[in-house]
């Protein structure tokens, strides 16, 4: 990894604690419920950890995927991107038949057939400019690359939107990557480890190729081996973040 993308991400993750800490300072709440079952360092991490995770959320997830997208090699990165797709009525029918038999469990889903078979239909009926908006977007050797980045234990209406969203795209452009990401597996190291069931009907989150969780998430971005050096990163940020926090209590 080049230095300025190691100097980028350990500066993200030193701020989302700086963040937590200067949170915590301003927003402290009388609890007296909480207060009398549980004991001061209770309360301390209790807080401490929802602070951190409203400042460790989807713009610093965002940003640190951008920069691992460049350090890997991409031409172009951006977060946010919109992108307007020209897609027929029947594709987008066919779009929407898809979510609702998911939805219902009247259809089983399986990426690769899904989308060989909504490609091979013949596009029908009027033609619609569709703007799309990608988490992520990135182009590596002439090919576009998309991303939904969601929280590890997505919901299933959010996750129904972002398969609508990565349909359209790849019907537009078929030589494109479209992919739905969570950056790390709260189930393991193992893709196949993934158990998080409110969304299992909308993709197979073990086998669809679509589907990035954890190393595979950063390595598709950054490269072999760059999941281990975001992992490294943040540990030599957290010599110096534990002592900030041991000094907060």
């Amino acid at each position: 990894m080049l230095r300025k993308y190691e100097e980028f991400i350990a500066s993200e993750f030193s701020s989302c604690v700086q963040n937590t800490i200067t949170r915590l300072a301003a927003e402290d709440t009388y609890r007296p419920f909480h207060s009398a079952l549980l004991s001061e360092q209770a309360l301390f991490w209790s807080r401490f950890e929802r602070s951190f995770s409203t400042s460790f959320g989807q713009r610093v997830i965002e940003k640190i995927s951008q920069a691992a997208a460049l350090s890997g090699g991409a031409e172009v990165a951006t977060n946010q991107q919109a992108t307007i797709v020209n897609l027929s009525q029947s594709q987008l029918n066919s779009i929407e038949d898809h979510i609702t038999g998911l939805r219902t469990g009247s259809r089983l889903t399986n990426w690769n057939a899904d989308i060989a078979a909504m490609s091979a239909a013949p596009p029908t009926g009027d033609q619609y400019q569709i703007r799309v908006i990608s988490d992520l977007y990135w182009t590596k050797n002439g090919v576009n690359n998309y991303m939904s980045i969601k929280t590890v234990k997505p919901n299933i209406d959010q996750t129904a939107e972002a398969k609508r969203d990565l349909l359209k795209l790849k019907l537009a452009d078929p030589t494109a990557n479209v992919y739905y990401g969570l950056y790390y597996n709260p189930y393991g190291e193992s893709k196949l480890d993934y158990a998080w069931s409110p969304p299992k009907n909308i993709f197979n989150f073990n086998t669809d190729p679509c589907i990035l969780i954890g190393k595979e998430y950063w390595d598709t971005l950054g490269g072999v081996g760059f999941y281990e050096e975001v992992l490294a990163i943040a540990a030599r940020v957290g010599i110096i973040t534990r002592q900030q926090i041991q000094g907060l209590r």
